[in-house]
């Protein structure tokens, strides 16, 4: 199993955070050597290595950008209206579809989405599952 490396810049949010946490116990440690350990803590090599594979593996998601893909089961294309990274890889989402979507497999009333908020990791799955254990969403670039 391969681990998501986030974001250049989530890794050195840690570092910066590491580097207070270990200040607040008396022990100070260099910009650099918190880079360093941050990097370790993710499995590579070191810090250029991390920032490396960091920059090669982000999906990146930006206002605009047309989609397609599946929600509850469900087709869909539509834009996304809003995006943020969030930590570790994820990116938090606002996707409006291009036709409403009936969210209900009831026959007795129907329920429509024309807009969702979601978190996707970066190969665009949510960490939401159904009963069946298929992802809530699965987004990609149209």
């Amino acid at each position: 199993m391969t681990t998501q490396i986030p974001s250049v810049a989530v890794l050195k949010t840690q570092a910066k955070t590491l580097r207070k946490d270990l200040a607040t116990r008396g022990q100070t440690i260099s910009h650099a050597a918190a880079l360093e350990t941050v990097a370790h803590q993710w499995g590579a090599r070191d810090w250029n290595t991390a920032a490396a594979q960091a920059a090669s593996s982000a999906t990146g998601w930006a206002p605009g950008d047309r989609v397609q893909g599946r929600y509850l089961g469900h087709p869909f294309s539509g834009v996304v209206k809003a995006a943020r990274q969030a930590s570790s890889g994820f990116w938090s989402l606002t996707l409006r579809f291009d036709a409403a979507i009936d969210v209900v497999t009831s026959a007795h009333f129907s329920a429509f989405r024309r807009q969702v908020n979601a978190t996707v990791n970066a190969d665009g799955h949510s960490p939401q599952k159904t009963s069946d254990g298929v992802p809530h969403l699965q987004v990609q670039r149209a």
